[in-house]
């Protein structure tokens, strides 16, 4: 079979592997589909630092290639590949408090750009015929959305801010729409604010001097219940979360990835803000799911860009150094 390294920042290379064979507990998956995301290409040009060599690839699907397995799990199932896989429990030995529960595809162990793989059942979740290879590489994407809007307990009628124009920003603007609130989404790009406005998200603003008073305009002068800040967007002020929420508000920093984001608590404790950090993990898929199964997300605004095999370098490098690209843009790699 066929694997695909980065092997020094920028440097992808192909080659030749046995293939897995099954274990107990573990299936064998046919990658087909590999999704890069923002996350991959900060890897790739060596600003998101990781170790080489290194399989990339956090966000998969495939189908299951073997015999046997539970009821759902049978031969020719398709399946979305988690990114967040628990690692080892150390049980009575000493942890290294060093260490994350989670490994993380594509980052801290292993990605998904290789022809097969093996998981647990515990570690894919099968797909139903409603939703497409191309939307289930955007659940991890909704089911961070999810555990954000849960975090910071939106209700009807709030007014929420998204810092950040990618397409974790636009699905999180979606989900709070879906849940009766106002979200106000603020980006530094005039594109984007565009395209957010052109699908749907009424409040859109700029990142300017005048951000505060178009923020209060908006919502009375109280500015916003709630906050979120895109961290793998990288292009846009960590401080403007704490800004326009008001007194007594939530503030989320949400992403798959985050460096160099500088949090002034002198302002977080002047106006009393609760915050949270938001990361993914597989708890949220099924309801990822529910979501897209029940048009709660609409994701007819992707822009598909596939790439074969053979051009996955150039999937990689054309989203490097790009922070302004149309957020609908996702470059997928496609292994069969």
């Amino acid at each position: 079979m066929k694997v695909w390294k980065l092997t020094a920042t920028n440097t992808l290379t192909s080659s030749d592997a046995p293939l897995p064979e099954p274990s107990e507990g573990l299936r064998k998956i046919r990658v087909t589909k590999v999704l890069i995301t923002n996350t991959d290409s900060l890897i790739f040009d060596g600003t998101l630092k990781t170790g080489y060599p290194l399989i990339p690839g956090r966000c998969a699907v495939g189908l299951i290639a073997d015999d046997g397995g539970s009821e759902g799990y049978k031969k020719g199932t398709r399946v979305l590949l988690h990114t967040y896989l628990p690692v080892r429990d150390s049980g009575t030995e000493k942890k290294d408090f060093g260490e994350d529960d989670f490994a993380v595809c594509g980052q801290t162990a292993d990605g998904y750009l290789q022809d097969f793989v093996l998981r647990s059942e515990d570690e894919i979740t099968p797909l139903p015929d409603s939703v497409s290879d191309d939307e289930a590489l955007l659940l991890e994407n909704i089911a961070l959305a999810k555990a954000t809007a849960d975090a910071i307990n939106v209700q009807k009628g709030q007014h929420v801010a998204v810092i950040g124009g990618d397409i974790l920003g636009l699905i999180m603007c979606q989900l709070l729409i879906y849940r009766q609130a106002a979200p106000i989404f603020i980006d530094s790009f005039p594109s984007r604010l565009d395209f957010a406005r052109a699908s749907g998200v009424y409040y859109s603003l700029p990142e300017d001097e005048e951000l505060l008073n178009g923020v209060g305009t908006l919502t009375g002068g109280r500015l916003t219940d709630s906050s979120v800040y895109i961290t793998t967007v990288g292009s846009d002020d960590p401080t403007l979360p704490l800004k326009v929420c008001g007194r007594g508000g939530k503030v989320a920093f949400c992403g798959f990835a985050g460096q160099g984001i500088d949090i002034p608590f002198e302002e977080m404790l002047k106006k009393h803000l609760t915050l949270y950090g938001i990361t993914g993990n597989p708890d949220n898929i099924p309801s990822a799911i529910n979501l897209l199964v029940n048009e709660a997300i609409d994701l007819s605004f992707v822009k598909v860009v596939s790439f074969p095999a053979e051009r996955a370098a150039e999937a990689f490098a054309s989203r490097v150094g790009n922070p302004a690209s149309a957020i609908s843009d996702l470059n997928v790699i496609e292994l069969i």
